[in-house]
């Protein structure tokens, strides 16, 4: 039974794999109903992001609110956000239409290829309207670098970024360690108030990685949309995107998109 609505505010991918395509796979298979605020078009594949178009800021402000004063909102998530402007307005848009709904911040940077999604000067933006007031952001180690403002290359220097990063203001921090390729384990770690929960599990060989932050922030939010706790839904959200990287289609020259329909069940058409 469907159950939990999330807005998803966040960039569109032409590939299909990341951004608002994937966001929308996510919460769906995962039985929730997403909604969008789109903030900018991009001619993307999975070698890379060969174009940007800005939506409006009108536009965006436009769509949250229309969105929210009809259908209303469990959870909402951000994802690629672009610039200053872009950031102030969908935080203004928040506060006056959706002040009291738990927020995801997926600190969207840099593209898997490597193309900057985010103007360094939106990143103190970033911080002082959106991450200040999140339930949870998902960084991954190259976002937390930015934001802590500091290399961080192993696991001790994940634990010691997490003082640092919950000092944002978010009230929980999931920093993602997936860019740690000396470890053989994969390890994330869940930073709250009170203390430290680490999620580990197996690495997958594949290139098929393409969306996996989008991924894994909109699979949280469905979770929290649809009443889970926090480490449920984080525990929820990684067992979903591995089984999601290790059903990937491969599909693509680059980095591929992953399988977000592998909760669903097949059927026959009559």
């Amino acid at each position: 039974m469907m159950q939990g609505r999330v807005l998803i505010v966040a960039g569109s991918d032409s590939g299909g794999g990341a951004g608002i395509q994937a966001d929308i796979k996510a919460v769906t298979c995962l039985q929730g109903f997403a909604m969008t605020a789109i903030t900018a078009l991009t001619a993307q594949n999975t070698c890379g992001v060969h174009g940007v178009h800005p939506i409006p800021l009108d536009f965006i402000r436009q769509q949250i609110q229309v969105v929210v004063q009809d259908i209303g909102a469990d959870c909402i998530k951000t994802g690629m956000l672009g610039d200053a402007p872009t950031i102030e307005t969908v935080a203004l848009a928040l506060e006056e239409f959706a002040p009291d709904v738990p927020l995801v911040v997926d600190p969207v940077m840099v593209a898997k290829g490597g193309h900057p999604l985010l103007a360094q000067e939106a990143v103190t933006a970033l911080k002082g309207r959106l991450i200040r007031r999140a339930a949870l952001i998902t960084p991954n180690l190259p976002e937390a670098e930015s934001l802590v403002g500091r290399p961080i290359r192993t696991l001790a220097d994940m634990e010691a970024a997490a003082d640092d990063l919950l000092a944002l203001g978010a009230r929980a921090v999931l920093l993602k360690g997936g860019h740690l390729a000396a470890e053989e384990r994969l390890m994330d770690l869940l930073i709250t108030p009170d203390g430290v929960t680490r999620f580990e599990s197996g690495r997958v060989a594949t290139t098929s990685t393409h969306g996996t932050g989008c991924t894994l922030a909109s699979a949280i939010a469905a979770g929290l949309a649809q009443g889970r706790d926090l480490t449920q839904a984080v525990a929820r959200g990684r067992d979903y995107v591995l089984g999601a990287i290790r059903t990937a289609p491969g599909f693509g020259k680059g980095h591929g998109p992953l399988d977000h329909a592998h909760t669903v069940r097949p059927f026959d058409r009559l």
